[in-house]
């Protein structure tokens, strides 16, 4: 099997599933949600908190839990983030939780699931970017992208210039990106629990 086939089967999304997204998925399933509101700021946080040290143990640090704060901060920041896209920020994503607007506690929990799975998908093709780029070579490296783009131009979004791999070639976290932002638009990897 050529180099290039083995890369791209290491990228399929059934393997991407199989390796990484499974176990998030299942983390999430896993966790009780006694209710789909809080009654404070403080519950907010707590609840987040909880979450946020379920989820990590399970499926990052395998079972070495963080400080409360600190996994209510980096909550925080997963949310402030994802809200952000949408137009919001911490404050809506509170009041989701206190109002049970818009999926209430439970998609709150959801949008930290899928950022934590997103964030591992994208640590999992790097380093299959890190075992098939050989990084010494330059011009292995110019032309597995090459054939990369090649193959899954189609997939990548339209920032990527399919017409310059060398661009990519020393540093490729703007494809990987760009791929995972693809996977997340169409794959089943990321559809909603």
């Amino acid at each position: 099997m050529a180099l290039i086939d083995t890369f791209l089967a290491a990228l399929d999304e059934r393997q991407i599933a199989r390796r990484v997204g499974l176990r998030h998925d299942e983390a999430r399933l896993q966790y009780p949600l006694r209710r789909n509101t809080v009654a404070s700021f403080d519950a907010f946080t707590s609840a987040i908190a909880d979450y946020f040290n379920h989820h990590f143990t399970q499926c990052v640090s395998n079972g070495g839990a963080l400080p409360p704060a600190e996994a209510a901060g980096r909550a925080k920041e997963i949310l402030e983030s994802e809200y952000r896209r949408r137009n919001g920020d911490i404050v809506s994503a509170f009041n989701d939780a206190h109002d049970g607007t818009n999926g209430g506690l439970r998609v709150v929990l959801d949008t930290i699931a899928e950022a934590l799975k997103k964030e591992s998908v994208e640590r999992y093709i790097r380093d299959v970017f890190d075992q098939h780029v050989a990084p010494n070579s330059w011009n292995d490296k110019v032309e597995i992208i090459r054939q990369f783009i090649r193959r899954c131009g189609a997939n990548l979004t339209s920032s990527i210039r399919t017409d310059q791999p060398e661009r990519y070639a020393q540093n490729y976290q703007e494809l990987i990106r760009s791929y995972v932002d693809a996977l997340r638009q169409t794959s089943s990897i990321f559809r909603r629990l």
